[in-house]
């Protein structure tokens, strides 16, 4: 045995080598998305304005399964800190065929409900035709989506962030071919044809991925395991997920309320913001990146009973990721003017979009601290306060101020991102003293093995 075998498993973890492979991968989901909006925005604004619409319904419903994804990667990644990963594959196994019933339902809901949601968000009816062909396709196999945030939240708790990225770069690059065929190709499917590919190149990953899954856990994943019933695994994965589950529906249904406020400044508005937040993703994937690289680290390091170590780890995590959004945002925002006219010719898109981009310089930074802080607290198990914060923070000051400036004193989109970026410093800095506090040192999920009982880690 060689002293690198000897180490704990977060000790053979670096903070770089596990997150660059989750931005990577974080850019190449959006992509997915995105590539939709670029090559439709082709055809017209009208519909690019619908897709864009429903693709944040479809995100919103990719959050809503990240609950029981978030709540497997801190339980498996404390079960590997603490030396059981024999228990880590029994509670992969279950997470997996948890995720794809809560899918199915959602598939069920988004075909059958998608057009009345449209309606809701107070689109043209030209727009809803549109959306709404869009949505029953994406909506009708999106559980494929729910199998794969499972997996892949599996994969990277034992730190195979490389896998994951790879899956997704194949994935990104199907579904752009297909979209190329289908949308301009022949048959020119338009809308339509954007949807059957997102569909086709989703499936063929989550093949992927299930492939993989099995050669990285040691101890296998035996058919039954799948529809056996743990519920100390469940409300371990659930005391996690739940609160995920519930910041995450908080913050997506108060962007949706904002996203009408939006519409009833006008479709430019819209179709403005929209293109916004295609490149405003983009800003938040090394955030994002360094967060869940974090989390996994974090969570090895609870579950092996290294508080202090842990402390530590964030803190100069929440340094580098601020630096470095802080200056992406700021170098982009040189450039703010091309980078919206690369979507649209619109001069009025172009000028409102660029005053949104110098908003970004000051909002990023702020959402740096939520997505990196929360994800720890969650990997250390105090999973509860960011959601209460959380709701206080959006429907107390995004949901109003959004109106208020936005619509009621005329200020328009730009009101709307102000508003934003107010909600994001308020939570930011209620996360940081809470970790400051390390209360969440005594929430760890499970304790270390003994010498005699440790497990293999995936």
């Amino acid at each position: 045995m060689t002293t690198s075998d000897r180490l704990p498993s977060w000790k053979k973890l670096s903070l770089f080598a596990v997150t660059w492979p989750i931005f990577v991968d974080s850019v190449l989901r959006m992509l997915l998305g995105a590539v939709d909006v670029f090559m439709l925005s082709r055809i017209s604004d009208t519909a690019t304005g619908a897709v864009g619409l429903a693709n944040e319904i479809i995100f919103f419903c990719i959050l809503m399964f990240g609950f029981v994804g978030i709540g497997t990667s801190v339980v498996v990644s404390q079960y590997i800190g603490a030396g059981r990963g024999q228990e880590a594959s029994r509670i992969s196994a279950l997470a997996v065929s948890i995720n794809l019933a809560f899918g199915i339902l959602v598939s069920v809901a988004l075909v059958g409900f998608g057009e009345p949601l449209m309606r809701l968000m107070n689109l043209s009816p030209e727009q809803i035709g549109i959306a709404g062909r869009y949505l029953k396709i994406i909506g009708g196999f999106i559980w494929i989506e729910a199998l794969s945030y499972a997996v892949s939240s599996i994969i990277r708790a034992g730190g195979h962030t490389k896998s994951v990225m790879y899956v997704t770069l194949g994935v990104n690059v199907i579904h752009m071919t297909g979209n190329y065929l289908l949308i301009f190709g022949f048959p020119e499917w338009g809308v339509t044809g954007a949807a059957v590919s997102t569909v086709v190149s989703r499936l063929l990953g989550i093949v992927v991925l299930f492939a993989i899954l099995y050669r990285r856990i040691p101890s296998p994943i035996r058919l039954k395991d799948y529809v056996t019933w743990n519920g100390s695994y469940v409300k371990k994965i659930l005391s996690v997920g739940l609160p995920a589950a519930g910041e995450h529906l908080s913050w997506q249904s108060q962007y949706l309320t904002v996203v009408s406020f939006v519409n009833m400044i006008g479709v430019t508005a819209l179709n403005t913001h929209v293109y916004v937040m295609n490149v405003s993703n983009y800003f938040m994937a090394l955030a994002m990146a360094i967060g869940n690289g974090t989390e996994i680290i974090v969570g090895q390091m609870v579950g092996a009973g290294e508080m202090d170590a842990a402390y530590k780890r964030l803190l100069r995590s929440v340094k580098i990721s601020f630096g470095l959004t802080f200056a992406v945002v700021a170098a982009a925002s040189l450039f703010r003017h091309q980078i919206i006219g690369l979507f649209t010719e619109n001069p009025e898109i172009i000028a409102v979009g660029a005053g949104i981009f110098l908003v970004s310089i000051v909002l990023e930074p702020g959402r740096t601290f939520n997505m990196v802080i929360i994800n720890s607290l969650r990997a250390a198990g105090d999973a509860r306060f960011p959601v209460l914060m959380g709701v206080f923070s959006m429907w107390g000051v995004s949901v109003p101020l959004s109106y208020l400036l936005g619509v009621h004193l005329g200020i328009g989109l730009l009101g709307v991102w102000i508003a934003f970026a107010l909600d994001e410093w308020l939570r930011g800095v209620l996360m940081l003293l809470r970790w400051r506090s390390r209360v969440w040192e005594k929430k760890a999920l499970v304790k270390p093995a003994s010498a005699s009982d440790t497990g293999m880690a995936i």
